[in-house]
């Protein structure tokens, strides 16, 4: 199972945290724990270690004593962090987290620390494409995108069918405003005979 998902940036400040097991402890605490592993680590060492110091703050207090693991991959000014337990291959986490740097590079046309920060929404909505309750939904970086970009989509006609004001459409059958006439449709059709006159 995945534990949590964490991003932070090469300071220690988390820009998208995701936890999927309670915390029993403080969160903050937790995610400076991690960023001490993580970026003491020199270059050439693996992105996977055993990391027992967590169990306190994610593993039940009746815990059945397996090891958590903390996968991280290091993309310029970022850190991709993902707490798992011994059912999670290290391997397959680090080409989860490919997969996931992939999806963002996507959605925002090459990711930066800023993109996380000012469409945090969106990070959150592509992470739950992949990971749902620790567990991984998607590995498909098409079907992903995709996925991310009918939403959007939908979103978009949604908020639009809600405005009163939106022009666009033409009320098309079977759209929510079909039929119905905008005020400013109204005052245009006012308006079309008031210079005949």
């Amino acid at each position: 199972m995945i534990h949590a998902v964490l991003i932070f940036n090469t300071s220690g400040v988390p820009r998208l945290t995701k936890f999927y097991s309670p915390i029993h402890q403080s969160q903050q605490t937790l995610i400076e724990k991690i960023y001490a592993l993580v970026s003491g680590r020199p270059a050439g060492l693996c992105n996977f270690l055993d990391a027992p110091e967590l169990e306190a703050f994610l593993k039940p207090k009746d815990g059945d004593g397996e090891r958590l693991r903390v996968v991280y991959r290091n993309y310029a000014t970022l850190y991709f962090v993902f707490v798992v337990d011994s059912a999670e291959s290290e391997l397959g986490i680090l080409d989860l987290i490919q997969v996931f740097v992939e999806s963002l590079d996507s959605a925002f046309e090459n990711v930066c620390e800023l993109d996380l920060v000012f469409h945090f929404d969106e990070a959150h909505h592509i992470l739950a494409e992949i990971i749902q309750g620790g567990l991984v939904l998607e590995t498909n970086v098409h079907e992903i995108d995709r996925a991310v970009q009918d939403a959007a989509k939908a979103r978009k006609e949604s908020f639009a069918s809600a405005n009163p004001l939106y022009l666009g459409g033409g009320g098309a059958v079977g759209s929510r405003s079909a039929g119905l006439q905008t005020p400013l449709g109204w005052l245009a059709g006012r308006l079309t005979g008031v210079g005949a006159r």
